[in-house]
C-alpha cells in the first residue's frame, strides 16, 4: 500500500513566553492508502490541530508534511490550496453546505472549482450521493434536508474530487446515537469504496473500534 499521508517530528506552539502552549511536539504519523485510522485523544489535546496541519490549514513550527508522497511543508498559499484541492477531503463535524444550492449543486461546485466539466461532475455528484441513499433529494437545499442528509451530503462533496486522503473531525458529532451510528456506516463504506486512507477524529471509542487502527494524542505526540 502507498502512503497517502506521513508526518514527521511535527510540533506546533500557540502564543510565546510564559503563555506558550505547545500542543504538537515532534509528532509523528503514517497513513496508507486504504487506511481508516482513528484519532483519540481527550478535549485539548490538539487533535484539531493535527487535522489542520495535515490538511495544509495551519502551519507546523517545525517538521515535515508528506501527502500522497510529495513533500508539501513548503508550500506557498497557492501551492497549499492546489494540493487541498487535488490531495485532501474535509469531514467536519457541522456540514457547512452553502445554503443556497441544492445538494448535488454543492457536490458539483468543488469539482467544477478543480477544472471538471459541468457533465461529468454532476454525474459524479449523482453516483455519491446515491451511493449514501440520496439520489430523491439531490435537487433539496440544506434547509430541506435532515441533519443526518445533510452529513452525508458534505461527506459527498469531501470525494467529490477524488481525493487520496480524507480528514475528518468529529463527523458524527453533532448527531444523534441512531444517526450517527448510519451515518457513520455510510462514512466508512464510501472511504473504502473509493480506496482512500482516511483519519478520523473521534471521542467515542466504539467507533473508534470499528476502523482499521487507533492512533491517540498525547503529551503532544502520537503514541
Amino acid at each position: 500500500m502507498s502512503e497517502v499521508l506521513r508526518l514527521s517530528g511535527v510540533s506546533k506552539t500557540y502564543g510565546g513566553g510564559e503563555t506558550a502552549i505547545e500542543v504538537l511536539n515532534e509528532a509523528d504519523l503514517t497513513i496508507d492508502r486504504g487506511e481508516i485510522v482513528a484519532l483519540a485523544g481527550p478535549s485539548g489535546s490538539g487533535k484539531s490541530t493535527l487535522l489542520h496541519i495535515a490538511g495544509l490549514l495551519d502551519n507546523a513550527d517545525a517538521g515535515r508534511i508528506e501527502v500522497g508522497g510529495s513533500d508539501v511543508s513548503g508550500l506557498d498559499d497557492r501551492g497549499r490550496t492546489a494540493a487541498r484541492r487535488a490531495e485532501i477531503g474535509f469531514v467536519y463535524q457541522f456540514h457547512h453546505l452553502l445554503p443556497e444550492f441544492s445538494a448535488v449543486e454543492n457536490v458539483v461546485l468543488p469539482q467544477l472549482a478543480s477544472g471538471v466539466g459541468a457533465k461529468p461532475a454532476g454525474k459524479r455528484a449523482e453516483e455519491l450521493l446515491a451511493s449514501v441513499g440520496l439520489a430523491g433529494r439531490a435537487g433539496h437545499r440544506p434547509a430541506e434536508l435532515s441533519g443526518g442528509e445533510q452529513q452525508r451530503v458534505a461527506m459527498c462533496r469531501a470525494l467529490a474530487n477524488r481525493p487520496g486522503l480524507l480528514l475528518a473531525d468529529e463527523p458524527t458529532g453533532n448527531l444523534d446515537v441512531e444517526t450517527s451510528e448510519s451515518v457513520f456506516e455510510m462514512l466508512l463504506g464510501l472511504v473504502r469504496n473509493e480506496g482512500l486512507g482516511a483519519l478520523i477524529a473521534t471521542h467515542n471509542p466504539e467507533l473508534a473500534g470499528r476502523m482499521d487502527r487507533t492512533v491517540t494524542l498525547s503529551g503532544g505526540k502520537i503514541v
